[in-house]
């Protein structure tokens, strides 16, 4: 950690506080991280702030504003960098600045290409006292998809799926509702709450019509993604119909129909083509398209040949596996994870850091995807 005063349980108790209240943007701050601050005077809170969402004051402002003259000579305690560079609001360390702030502790610097410790040099220049790393790696767990996004250019995907326990996602008749039980899909709304948007295939959306809705208590509902090579999804399915979700985006391959296109847009929908893979939409090509519009998070809900089609890319950053206490059984039932498969053992996906949790009758299974190393020649 930098400067001179060593870390004191303070401090940390103080971070927490702050990285409570930033995990309260969840699902709205989008482009922006989720930030938090306080502002503490002789040992007492005299200002709270969060980031709500992009466009509106970041956290610093808010708790500054709140804590009025009370911030001369006070410590700001806050989650991340802050900036200072003129976007949506002003910057930060000017506010900081002026409002006389004698040092500022914070979790972690800003990858951003337009923050990246600018701003704690300006805080430094103007004689405020900056000491970074408290709570590093639980602020950078908070803000995984920003970061993700900000150093890669993509979203952070996560693969979700409801699944038996021989790992099957519908019958040999293609039915899968209800595999999991009720408990299991209302925390799959909640899930689909924290992120930007939620993927499915054109299978999923021609045999279920699904809305992908998340949770009525979030305060932003996620864009809606279908993988749609030639652009099949129906102009009157739910996903289209109605003002009660996100955004459509459907993602087509290059040479896609043009009238379908049309059809489509006009029924509201935002159409990107990219390049094909093996006849399909290429699924790298697809993130990155979703990662240059300002998407940094995506659920990847199947069906069968998404979920495998995200293995085979390497582009899965986390799992979450509903685990129902049913055995489907049957060569003609649908597995999770479809795509090429691993040929060894030894060149399978390993779950790494992996938790398992009771879910009513389910159990949740929630872990970082490991890749086993290319070999040369490797896509």
């Amino acid at each position: 950690m930098r400067g001179n005063r060593q870390v004191s349980a303070t401090d940390r108790r103080f971070l927490r506080q702050a990285l409570a209240l930033a995990a309260r943007g969840a699902g709205t701050t989008a482009p922006n991280p989720m930030v938090g601050a306080l502002v503490v005077r002789g040992g007492r809170i005299v200002g709270r702030g969060f980031h709500r969402r992009a466009g509106e004051a970041h956290a610093e402002a808010v708790a500054l504003a709140q804590a009025a003259s009370r911030a001369r000579g006070a410590r700001l305690y806050v989650t991340l960098e802050p900036c200072g560079h003129f976007g949506r609001t002003p910057p930060c360390v000017d506010a900081i600045i002026g409002a006389g702030i004698r040092e500022v502790v914070a979790c972690m610097q800003d990858p951003d290409p337009r923050v990246n410790g600018r701003g704690f040099r300006t805080l430094r220049r103007a004689g405020i006292r900056v000491r970074v790393g408290v709570l590093r790696r639980e602020a950078a767990a908070l803000n995984a998809a920003f970061l993700r996004w900000v150093r890669n250019g993509r979203p952070l995907i996560t693969l979700k799926a409801g699944m038996s326990l021989d790992g099957r996602i519908a019958t040999r008749a293609g039915q899968s509702r209800w595999i999991t039980s009720a408990a299991a899909r209302r925390e799959a709304r909640r899930l689909r709450g924290r992120h930007d948007a939620v993927m499915v295939g054109i299978g999923t959306v021609l045999a279920d019509d699904p809305r992908l809705l998340a949770s009525g208590t979030v305060a932003r509902q996620p864009a809606r993604v279908v993988m749609d090579t030639r652009l099949r999804t129906p102009p009157g399915s739910r996903l289209l119909r109605g003002p009660s979700g996100g955004p459509a985006i459907v993602i087509a391959g290059r040479g896609a129909p043009a009238a379908r296109r049309r059809r489509l847009e006009g029924m509201g929908a935002l159409v990107m083509e990219v390049e094909r893979r093996a006849g399909r939409v290429d699924f790298a090509a697809a993130v990155r398209a979703l990662g240059r519009i300002g998407i940094r998070s995506v659920l990847v809900e199947g069906g069968s040949e998404i979920l495998g089609s995200a293995i085979d890319a390497r582009l899965a950053d986390r799992v979450v596996l509903f685990v129902a206490p049913r055995i489907l059984g049957g060569r003609k039932s649908l597995p999770a994870f479809g795509g090429e498969g691993a040929a060894r053992p030894d060149r399978s996906v390993r779950i790494e850091a992996a938790r398992w949790r009771r879910l009513g009758p389910d159990a949740v299974v929630e872990g970082r995807p490991r890749f086993p190393a290319r070999r040369p020649g490797e896509r």
